[in-house]
């Protein structure tokens, strides 16, 4: 079963901004607002949320991605990067040559992203600002495309996948990290407890924005589960196509090959 995917566009779309039917045209818009208005307090939050979780997850898909230690080149595309925790562990784990660049969609986010990283080598970190679903770069450029958290917010999940593909070389790497269906029982009734009223008031509380994660959370319940995600990374062009659960799969990495 697919829950929330989204086709191609057309003449007075509705999408789903969280539960809410929005226009086409409105919801990459609001998504950003979210963003906006969550950045500065984005990590804590992260942490509060997932009680630290988060951490071993993004440390899971820089260990499955493995970047070459010795390689003189390896370019990393980091898609809906936001602060940069994919990026900072990536320049941790690959050679000196290895080089990443950052992207998002909100200057807010990156804009932490830059205090974070300032100072750092050019040659070793680009920041760009972008849209995953129109990215800024010639094809087979990289040669790995990571998103972590980040693919359930863009408004064409077909079109971003498309993208990701492009931008890699032949034999490129796609790995996404995001929220999806807990497939153990009794810990998927006490996730939903937990995320659906905890989450939005730990948001107003620490963050002021309980808006923001009730959306947060509305958009995790309507994104396609593990196998739904398994066919669209598939008819997106790439190959060798699979996943892992993380934590009962409160989160699961996606893995597919271009080929």
């Amino acid at each position: 079963m697919t829950h929330g995917r989204t086709e191609n566009s057309g003449p007075g779309r509705e999408e789903q901004f969280g539960a809410t039917p929005v226009g086409e045209g409105e919801r990459q818009g609001l998504v950003n607002q979210v963003f906006s208005r969550v950045a500065s307090r984005y990590d804590l939050m992260n942490d509060l949320m997932s009680g630290g979780l988060h951490r071993l997850w993004k440390d899971d898909m820089i260990n499955w991605l493995a970047p070459p230690g010795r390689a003189n080149t390896y370019r990393l595309l980091d898609v809906a990067g936001g602060t940069g925790d994919i990026s900072s562990r990536f320049l941790k784990a690959a050679g000196p040559g290895a080089s990443c660049t950052l992207c998002d969609i909100s200057a807010e986010m990156l804009a932490v992203a830059k205090s974070r990283f300032a100072g750092i080598n050019k040659d070793r970190l680009q920041i760009v600002l972008c849209d995953a679903q129109v990215l800024p770069l010639p094809d087979e450029c990289m040669d790995a495309y990571t998103i972590a958290f980040g693919i359930r917010n863009v408004t064409h999940l077909n079109r971003a996948l498309e993208e990701a593909r492009r931008v890699l070389r032949p034999g490129g790497r796609f790995l996404c990290l995001e929220f999806s269906h807990v497939e153990v029982p009794i810990l998927d009734t006490v996730y939903k407890q937990y995320s659906t009223r905890a989450i939005p008031r730990l948001g107003g509380l620490v963050a002021g924005d309980a808006a923001s994660y009730q959306y947060l959370i509305e958009s995790i319940a309507k994104f396609p589960d593990q196998e739904s995600f398994v066919s669209m990374i598939g008819e997106a062009g790439f190959e060798q196509v699979r996943y892992r659960n993380l934590s009962g799969g409160i989160a699961a990495l996606h893995s597919g090959w271009k080929i």
